[in-house]
Protein backbone atom coordinates (compact mmCIF):
# COMPACT_ATOMS: atom_id res chain seq x y z
CA UNK A 1 0.00 0.00 0.00
CA UNK A 2 1.36 2.94 -0.87
CA UNK A 3 2.47 5.59 1.93
CA UNK A 4 0.80 8.29 0.23
CA UNK A 5 -3.32 8.84 1.33
CA UNK A 6 -5.35 8.42 -1.21
CA UNK A 7 -6.30 12.02 -3.23
CA UNK A 8 -9.17 14.06 -2.57
CA UNK A 9 -11.17 14.15 -5.71
CA UNK A 10 -13.90 16.73 -5.99
CA UNK A 11 -17.63 15.00 -4.83
CA UNK A 12 -20.08 14.66 -7.04
CA UNK A 13 -23.07 16.18 -7.50
CA UNK A 14 -25.30 13.29 -5.75
CA UNK A 15 -22.80 13.45 -2.56
CA UNK A 16 -23.23 17.29 -2.33
CA UNK A 17 -26.79 17.37 -2.93
CA UNK A 18 -26.81 15.29 1.00
CA UNK A 19 -23.97 17.87 2.42
CA UNK A 20 -23.05 21.08 0.93
CA UNK A 21 -23.50 23.71 2.82
CA UNK A 22 -24.78 22.85 5.78
CA UNK A 23 -23.75 24.60 8.56
CA UNK A 24 -23.98 23.23 12.06
CA UNK A 25 -24.88 24.97 15.47
CA UNK A 26 -23.22 24.35 18.35
CA UNK A 27 -25.68 21.05 18.79
CA UNK A 28 -23.75 19.06 16.34
CA UNK A 29 -27.37 18.41 14.57
CA UNK A 30 -27.01 16.01 11.73
CA UNK A 31 -30.09 17.15 9.91
CA UNK A 32 -30.14 20.68 8.61
CA UNK A 33 -31.47 22.97 11.40
CA UNK A 34 -34.66 25.10 10.78
CA UNK A 35 -33.90 28.74 12.06
CA UNK A 36 -37.67 29.99 12.36
CA UNK A 37 -36.40 33.54 13.03
CA UNK A 38 -37.29 36.94 11.72
CA UNK A 39 -34.28 38.82 13.27
CA UNK A 40 -31.13 38.60 15.21
CA UNK A 41 -29.43 39.50 18.19
CA UNK A 42 -26.23 41.09 18.01
CA UNK A 43 -23.90 41.17 20.74
CA UNK A 44 -22.93 45.35 21.01
CA UNK A 45 -24.16 48.18 19.00
CA UNK A 46 -21.51 48.33 17.22
CA UNK A 47 -21.22 44.73 16.03
CA UNK A 48 -25.13 45.76 14.68
CA UNK A 49 -23.56 48.57 13.04
CA UNK A 50 -20.67 46.75 11.18
CA UNK A 51 -23.17 44.34 9.98
CA UNK A 52 -26.16 46.93 8.33
CA UNK A 53 -22.38 48.11 6.71
CA UNK A 54 -21.61 44.99 5.33
CA UNK A 55 -18.02 45.12 7.10
CA UNK A 56 -19.09 42.10 9.49
CA UNK A 57 -20.23 38.97 8.16
CA UNK A 58 -23.96 37.90 9.70
CA UNK A 59 -27.16 37.80 9.62
CA UNK A 60 -29.54 40.90 10.25
CA UNK A 61 -32.99 39.93 8.97
CA UNK A 62 -34.49 37.32 7.03
CA UNK A 63 -35.94 38.83 4.63
CA UNK A 64 -32.29 39.39 4.04
CA UNK A 65 -30.76 36.37 4.41
CA UNK A 66 -31.10 33.31 6.83
CA UNK A 67 -29.20 30.51 8.01
CA UNK A 68 -31.39 27.72 6.41
CA UNK A 69 -31.81 29.84 3.55
CA UNK A 70 -28.27 30.21 3.05
CA UNK A 71 -27.71 26.57 3.13
CA UNK A 72 -30.17 25.61 0.59
CA UNK A 73 -28.46 28.62 -1.46
CA UNK A 74 -24.92 27.15 -1.01
CA UNK A 75 -26.20 23.89 -2.17
CA UNK A 76 -27.76 25.26 -5.32
CA UNK A 77 -24.42 26.72 -6.13
CA UNK A 78 -22.72 23.79 -5.38
CA UNK A 79 -25.07 21.95 -8.26
CA UNK A 80 -25.16 24.64 -10.27
CA UNK A 81 -21.35 25.26 -10.43
CA UNK A 82 -21.96 29.16 -10.13
CA UNK A 83 -20.44 31.27 -7.12
CA UNK A 84 -23.87 32.90 -5.72
CA UNK A 85 -27.40 32.25 -4.99
CA UNK A 86 -30.44 33.61 -3.94
CA UNK A 87 -33.86 32.49 -3.19
CA UNK A 88 -37.57 33.40 -3.52
CA UNK A 89 -40.47 32.78 -2.33
CA UNK A 90 -41.67 31.26 -5.82
CA UNK A 91 -40.73 30.41 -9.15
CA UNK A 92 -42.36 33.14 -10.61
CA UNK A 93 -40.14 35.39 -7.77
CA UNK A 94 -37.12 34.09 -9.26
CA UNK A 95 -38.08 35.23 -12.76
CA UNK A 96 -39.48 38.51 -11.77
CA UNK A 97 -36.20 39.85 -9.22
CA UNK A 98 -34.00 38.32 -12.06
CA UNK A 99 -35.00 40.61 -14.99
CA UNK A 100 -36.35 43.76 -13.31
CA UNK A 101 -33.03 43.47 -10.90
CA UNK A 102 -31.29 44.42 -13.63
CA UNK A 103 -33.10 46.43 -15.62
CA UNK A 104 -34.85 50.23 -15.88
CA UNK A 105 -36.86 52.04 -17.99
CA UNK A 106 -35.56 52.89 -21.77
CA UNK A 107 -33.80 49.37 -21.40
CA UNK A 108 -34.83 46.63 -23.97
CA UNK A 109 -35.19 43.16 -23.43
CA UNK A 110 -35.12 39.76 -26.30
CA UNK A 111 -36.91 36.99 -25.19
CA UNK A 112 -37.78 33.89 -27.10
CA UNK A 113 -41.90 33.26 -27.80
CA UNK A 114 -42.68 29.62 -26.37
CA UNK A 115 -42.47 30.75 -22.12
CA UNK A 116 -44.67 29.99 -19.73
CA UNK A 117 -47.68 31.82 -19.53
CA UNK A 118 -46.69 33.93 -16.67
CA UNK A 119 -43.37 34.23 -17.99
CA UNK A 120 -44.82 35.92 -21.21
CA UNK A 121 -47.13 38.00 -19.05
CA UNK A 122 -43.70 39.41 -17.22
CA UNK A 123 -41.83 39.98 -20.69
CA UNK A 124 -44.89 40.80 -22.69
CA UNK A 125 -47.02 43.29 -20.61
CA UNK A 126 -45.26 44.22 -17.50
CA UNK A 127 -42.01 45.09 -18.52
CA UNK A 128 -43.72 47.60 -21.19
CA UNK A 129 -45.62 49.00 -18.33
CA UNK A 130 -42.23 50.06 -16.85
CA UNK A 131 -40.62 51.39 -20.10
CA UNK A 132 -38.90 48.28 -20.75
CA UNK A 133 -39.27 47.19 -24.57
CA UNK A 134 -39.49 43.54 -25.12
CA UNK A 135 -39.05 41.82 -28.27
CA UNK A 136 -40.79 38.08 -28.76
CA UNK A 137 -38.51 36.27 -31.42
CA UNK A 138 -38.78 32.39 -32.45
CA UNK A 139 -36.18 30.95 -30.18
CA UNK A 140 -34.69 28.16 -32.35
CA UNK A 141 -34.34 30.55 -35.39
CA UNK A 142 -30.88 32.29 -34.39
CA UNK A 143 -31.60 34.83 -36.79
CA UNK A 144 -33.86 36.34 -35.50
CA UNK A 145 -32.13 36.98 -31.79
CA UNK A 146 -29.34 38.39 -34.12
CA UNK A 147 -32.32 40.86 -35.89
CA UNK A 148 -33.69 41.59 -32.60
CA UNK A 149 -30.84 43.27 -30.85
CA UNK A 150 -30.68 47.36 -30.41
CA UNK A 151 -28.42 49.59 -28.80
CA UNK A 152 -30.45 49.63 -26.00
CA UNK A 153 -30.77 45.80 -25.54
CA UNK A 154 -29.48 44.60 -22.00
CA UNK A 155 -30.68 41.08 -21.24
CA UNK A 156 -31.99 37.55 -23.31
CA UNK A 157 -34.33 35.60 -21.69
CA UNK A 158 -35.43 32.20 -22.63
CA UNK A 159 -36.72 28.62 -20.98
CA UNK A 160 -35.13 25.46 -22.94
CA UNK A 161 -36.81 22.54 -23.13
CA UNK A 162 -39.72 24.94 -23.50
CA UNK A 163 -42.60 25.01 -21.60
CA UNK A 164 -45.19 22.99 -22.96
CA UNK A 165 -43.88 22.26 -26.93
CA UNK A 166 -40.50 21.14 -25.48
CA UNK A 167 -38.41 23.02 -28.33
CA UNK A 168 -34.61 22.79 -27.27
CA UNK A 169 -32.22 26.28 -28.22
CA UNK A 170 -29.02 26.68 -28.95
CA UNK A 171 -27.81 28.14 -25.35
CA UNK A 172 -24.00 29.14 -26.41
CA UNK A 173 -24.94 30.65 -29.89
CA UNK A 174 -27.72 32.65 -27.78
CA UNK A 175 -25.35 33.31 -25.65
CA UNK A 176 -22.87 34.60 -28.02
CA UNK A 177 -25.38 36.86 -29.54
CA UNK A 178 -25.75 37.99 -26.38
CA UNK A 179 -22.54 39.29 -25.44
CA UNK A 180 -21.89 40.51 -28.56
CA UNK A 181 -24.22 43.14 -27.88
CA UNK A 182 -22.95 43.93 -24.12
CA UNK A 183 -26.36 42.00 -22.98
CA UNK A 184 -26.78 38.75 -20.32
CA UNK A 185 -28.12 35.73 -21.03
CA UNK A 186 -31.29 34.53 -18.53
CA UNK A 187 -32.49 30.96 -18.61
CA UNK A 188 -34.97 29.28 -16.89
CA UNK A 189 -33.93 25.53 -16.71
CA UNK A 190 -36.83 24.04 -14.66
CA UNK A 191 -37.80 21.96 -17.28
CA UNK A 192 -33.97 20.32 -17.91
CA UNK A 193 -33.34 20.27 -14.08
CA UNK A 194 -30.17 21.27 -12.41
CA UNK A 195 -29.12 17.64 -13.07
CA UNK A 196 -29.65 17.11 -16.60
CA UNK A 197 -28.34 20.65 -18.21
CA UNK A 198 -26.07 23.17 -16.77
CA UNK A 199 -26.70 26.42 -19.21
CA UNK A 200 -23.81 28.43 -17.40
CA UNK A 201 -21.65 25.77 -19.13
CA UNK A 202 -22.86 27.33 -22.48
CA UNK A 203 -22.42 30.94 -21.10
CA UNK A 204 -25.65 31.93 -19.60
CA UNK A 205 -24.87 34.89 -17.35
CA UNK A 206 -27.43 34.20 -15.27
CA UNK A 207 -30.18 30.71 -14.68
CA UNK A 208 -33.38 30.85 -12.52
CA UNK A 209 -35.48 27.56 -11.11
CA UNK A 210 -38.90 27.28 -10.03
CA UNK A 211 -37.74 25.04 -6.66
CA UNK A 212 -41.58 23.81 -6.49
CA UNK A 213 -40.48 21.32 -9.64
CA UNK A 214 -38.23 18.20 -9.11
CA UNK A 215 -36.41 20.60 -6.43
CA UNK A 216 -38.85 20.22 -3.53
CA UNK A 217 -40.81 17.71 -6.24
CA UNK A 218 -42.95 16.06 -4.21
CA UNK A 219 -46.09 18.31 -4.08
CA UNK A 220 -45.05 20.48 -0.63
CA UNK A 221 -44.11 23.90 -1.05
CA UNK A 222 -42.92 26.71 -3.30
CA UNK A 223 -39.88 28.45 -3.92
CA UNK A 224 -37.63 29.73 -6.65
CA UNK A 225 -33.51 30.41 -7.06
CA UNK A 226 -32.01 32.29 -8.68
CA UNK A 227 -28.10 31.84 -9.74
CA UNK A 228 -25.57 33.96 -11.23
CA UNK A 229 -21.45 35.44 -10.30
CA UNK A 230 -21.01 36.74 -7.34
CA UNK A 231 -20.23 40.07 -8.73
CA UNK A 232 -23.47 40.15 -10.64
CA UNK A 233 -25.42 39.23 -7.51
CA UNK A 234 -23.94 41.25 -5.03
CA UNK A 235 -24.63 44.61 -7.84
CA UNK A 236 -28.24 43.93 -8.77
CA UNK A 237 -30.15 41.24 -7.41
CA UNK A 238 -29.48 40.81 -3.48
CA UNK A 239 -30.23 44.47 -3.01
CA UNK A 240 -33.39 44.39 -5.20
CA UNK A 241 -34.63 41.19 -3.29
CA UNK A 242 -33.72 42.88 -0.11
CA UNK A 243 -36.11 45.64 -0.63
CA UNK A 244 -38.87 44.56 -2.66
CA UNK A 245 -39.16 41.15 0.25
CA UNK A 246 -39.67 37.88 -1.73
CA UNK A 247 -37.98 35.98 0.40
CA UNK A 248 -37.97 32.33 1.06
CA UNK A 249 -39.15 30.91 4.25
CA UNK A 250 -37.21 29.47 5.87
CA UNK A 251 -39.18 26.07 6.73
CA UNK A 252 -40.40 26.25 2.70
CA UNK A 253 -35.83 26.70 2.34
CA UNK A 254 -35.41 23.12 4.81
CA UNK A 255 -37.87 21.16 2.70
CA UNK A 256 -36.29 22.17 -0.27
CA UNK A 257 -32.59 21.00 1.20
CA UNK A 258 -34.51 17.65 2.06
CA UNK A 259 -35.87 17.41 -1.95
CA UNK A 260 -32.31 18.18 -2.84
CA UNK A 261 -31.06 14.74 -1.36
CA UNK A 262 -33.34 12.60 -3.26
CA UNK A 263 -33.19 14.80 -6.21
CA UNK A 264 -30.30 12.74 -8.22
CA UNK A 265 -32.94 9.01 -7.85
CA UNK A 266 -35.82 10.98 -8.44
CA UNK A 267 -34.67 12.48 -11.72
CA UNK A 268 -32.80 9.75 -12.79
CA UNK A 269 -36.24 7.67 -12.58
CA UNK A 270 -38.40 9.77 -13.73
CA UNK A 271 -36.23 10.58 -16.77
CA UNK A 272 -36.12 6.59 -17.74
CA UNK A 273 -39.88 6.18 -17.28
CA UNK A 274 -40.60 9.40 -19.87
CA UNK A 275 -38.20 7.63 -22.48
CA UNK A 276 -40.53 4.64 -22.04
CA UNK A 277 -43.86 6.59 -22.33
CA UNK A 278 -42.93 8.25 -25.00
CA UNK A 279 -41.84 5.36 -27.05
CA UNK A 280 -45.40 3.97 -26.02
CA UNK A 281 -47.57 6.90 -27.57
CA UNK A 282 -45.65 7.34 -30.48
CA UNK A 283 -47.01 3.85 -31.61
CA UNK A 284 -50.46 4.63 -30.80
CA UNK A 285 -52.61 5.85 -34.00
CA UNK A 286 -54.64 8.28 -31.97
CA UNK A 287 -51.56 9.99 -31.11
CA UNK A 288 -50.53 12.23 -33.56
CA UNK A 289 -47.25 13.15 -32.48
CA UNK A 290 -45.21 12.94 -29.42
CA UNK A 291 -42.68 15.40 -28.22
CA UNK A 292 -39.79 14.32 -26.16
CA UNK A 293 -35.55 15.84 -26.33
CA UNK A 294 -34.22 12.58 -26.87
CA UNK A 295 -36.56 10.90 -29.40
CA UNK A 296 -34.84 10.89 -33.25
CA UNK A 297 -37.97 12.19 -34.20
CA UNK A 298 -37.68 15.62 -31.90
CA UNK A 299 -37.07 18.60 -34.30
CA UNK A 300 -33.63 19.88 -32.32
CA UNK A 301 -32.54 15.69 -31.13
CA UNK A 302 -28.78 16.06 -31.99
CA UNK A 303 -29.02 19.57 -29.99
CA UNK A 304 -30.62 18.51 -27.10
CA UNK A 305 -27.97 15.43 -26.94
CA UNK A 306 -25.66 18.09 -27.38
CA UNK A 307 -26.85 20.26 -24.01
CA UNK A 308 -28.50 17.96 -22.16
CA UNK A 309 -27.24 14.73 -20.46
CA UNK A 310 -30.97 13.18 -20.13
CA UNK A 311 -34.53 13.74 -22.49
CA UNK A 312 -35.84 15.04 -18.99
CA UNK A 313 -39.08 14.39 -16.92
CA UNK A 314 -41.93 15.56 -19.63
CA UNK A 315 -43.16 14.26 -22.03
CA UNK A 316 -45.98 16.41 -24.63
CA UNK A 317 -48.06 14.42 -27.01
CA UNK A 318 -50.85 15.45 -29.64
CA UNK A 319 -54.25 13.98 -29.75
CA UNK A 320 -55.37 13.18 -33.18
CA UNK A 321 -59.74 14.18 -32.23
CA UNK A 322 -58.42 17.45 -30.72
CA UNK A 323 -59.77 18.75 -27.18
CA UNK A 324 -62.76 16.35 -26.72
CA UNK A 325 -60.12 13.42 -27.65
CA UNK A 326 -57.84 15.10 -25.17
CA UNK A 327 -60.32 15.66 -22.25
CA UNK A 328 -61.59 12.18 -22.58
CA UNK A 329 -58.10 10.96 -22.14
CA UNK A 330 -57.54 12.90 -19.29
CA UNK A 331 -60.93 12.05 -17.49
CA UNK A 332 -60.43 8.64 -17.97
CA UNK A 333 -56.79 8.28 -16.15
CA UNK A 334 -56.54 6.77 -12.86
CA UNK A 335 -52.83 7.02 -11.72
CA UNK A 336 -52.09 10.33 -13.15
CA UNK A 337 -53.80 13.12 -11.71
CA UNK A 338 -54.97 15.81 -13.55
CA UNK A 339 -52.90 19.21 -12.27
CA UNK A 340 -50.97 21.96 -13.64
CA UNK A 341 -47.71 21.25 -11.29
CA UNK A 342 -45.14 19.43 -13.07
CA UNK A 343 -41.90 17.32 -11.74
CA UNK A 344 -43.74 15.85 -8.78
CA UNK A 345 -43.60 12.58 -7.56
CA UNK A 346 -46.25 11.81 -8.62
CA UNK A 347 -47.77 12.11 -12.69
CA UNK A 348 -49.41 15.04 -13.93
CA UNK A 349 -51.13 15.62 -16.61
CA UNK A 350 -52.52 18.80 -18.10
CA UNK A 351 -54.54 20.45 -21.29
CA UNK A 352 -51.99 23.78 -21.61
CA UNK A 353 -54.22 25.33 -24.00
CA UNK A 354 -56.85 25.71 -21.51
CA UNK A 355 -55.07 26.62 -18.48
CA UNK A 356 -51.31 27.02 -18.39
CA UNK A 357 -51.52 29.45 -21.91
CA UNK A 358 -55.24 29.97 -22.23
CA UNK A 359 -54.72 33.68 -21.95
CA UNK A 360 -52.96 33.34 -25.19
CA UNK A 361 -55.11 34.04 -28.26
CA UNK A 362 -56.02 30.92 -30.78
CA UNK A 363 -53.13 32.59 -33.22
CA UNK A 364 -50.57 32.91 -30.50
CA UNK A 365 -50.82 29.18 -29.38
CA UNK A 366 -51.08 28.03 -32.86
CA UNK A 367 -47.32 29.78 -33.84
CA UNK A 368 -46.08 28.04 -30.53
CA UNK A 369 -47.27 24.24 -31.55
CA UNK A 370 -49.72 24.78 -28.59
CA UNK A 371 -52.75 22.84 -29.96
CA UNK A 372 -56.55 21.94 -28.93
CA UNK A 373 -55.31 18.11 -28.97
CA UNK A 374 -52.15 18.58 -27.04
CA UNK A 375 -51.48 16.96 -23.61
CA UNK A 376 -48.63 18.04 -21.19
CA UNK A 377 -47.55 14.16 -19.20
CA UNK A 378 -45.20 15.06 -16.01
CA UNK A 379 -43.64 11.94 -15.47
CA UNK A 380 -43.48 10.49 -11.77
CA UNK A 381 -42.23 8.09 -10.19
CA UNK A 382 -44.98 5.50 -10.02
CA UNK A 383 -43.72 2.05 -12.19
CA UNK A 384 -43.57 2.76 -15.59
CA UNK A 385 -45.48 -0.38 -16.81
CA UNK A 386 -48.19 1.11 -14.71
CA UNK A 387 -48.43 4.50 -16.23
CA UNK A 388 -48.61 3.06 -19.83
CA UNK A 389 -51.16 0.63 -18.50
CA UNK A 390 -53.21 4.06 -17.43
CA UNK A 391 -52.62 5.35 -20.75
CA UNK A 392 -53.43 2.45 -22.28
CA UNK A 393 -56.75 2.61 -20.95
CA UNK A 394 -57.14 6.22 -21.16
CA UNK A 395 -56.32 5.92 -24.95
CA UNK A 396 -58.67 3.34 -25.04
CA UNK A 397 -61.43 6.13 -23.51
CA UNK A 398 -60.63 8.62 -25.90
CA UNK A 399 -61.28 6.76 -28.60
CA UNK A 400 -65.10 5.96 -27.53
CA UNK A 401 -66.53 8.90 -28.85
Amino acid sequence: MSADAPPRRPLKPATQLVHGGTQRSSFGELSEALYLTQSFAYPTMEAAEARFKGDEPGFIYSRFSNPTVAMFEQRMCLLEGTEAARATASGMAAVTASLLAQLKAGDHVVSARALFGSCLYVVEDLLPRLGIASTLVDGADIEQWKAAVRPETKLFFLESPTNPGLEVYDLKAIADIAHEAGAKLVVDNVFATPLLQKPFDFGADVVVYSATKHIDGQGRCLGGVILASQALIEESVHNFLRQTGPAMSPFNAWVMLKGLETLPLRVAQQTASAAKIADFLADEKAVSRVLYPFRADHPQADLARRQMSGGGTLVSFSMAGGKAAAFRLANALEVVKISNNLGDAKSLITHPATTTHQRLTPEARASLGIGDGLLRLSVGLEDADDLVDDLARGLWAAARA
